[in-house]
């Protein structure tokens, strides 16, 4: 029952910071350090970009976990889950930004103890976002597309 009221407030969280937007205002951070950072290569305002977007958990066995792209989901994946896919953004979503996240579910570790599983987010071959799971932190990969 903890598990699951664990999980559910993470996605409600993440939900809740996809639909009102990250607050980030364009701020770079390191992506080592498990926080968000802004896109790249700018392109004119106006048009349209297209990204390829690689969402990863590992870890070993099954969980529940949410993500977004272009639309939430929650669902139980057999770990290490992969999902690529491609988000075109058009000039007014590149202008405010659209989040992507990944919130993984828990993991049993080697000592027995239940711990959130690793994620990570690569946008155009670029790794913008890591966790590196466990106990500690707040276990949830997000990046802010512009």
């Amino acid at each position: 029952m903890r598990r699951t009221t664990t999980i559910v407030a993470l996605l409600a969280t993440a939900g809740l910071m996809t639909a009102c937007g990250s607050g980030d205002d364009g701020k770079k951070e390191d992506a080592d350090k498990g926080t968000t950072t802004s896109s790249s290569k700018p392109v004119p305002s106006g048009q349209d970009k297209t990204y390829e977007i690689t969402l990863e958990v590992g870890g070993k066995g099954t969980t529940s976990m949410g993500w977004n792209l272009d639309t939430n989901h929650f669902e139980q994946v057999t770990l290490p889950w992969k999902k690529s896919d491609k988000l075109t953004l058009n000039g007014t979503e590149r202008k405010v930004g659209i989040t992507v996240s990944v919130v993984p579910g828990t993991v049993q570790l080697p000592n027995g103890q239940f711990a959130a599983a690793p994620c990570s987010i690569t946008v155009d071959d670029k790794k913008v976002a890591e966790d590196p799971g466990g106990t500690d932190g707040k276990h949830i990969c997000e990046y802010t597309l512009h």
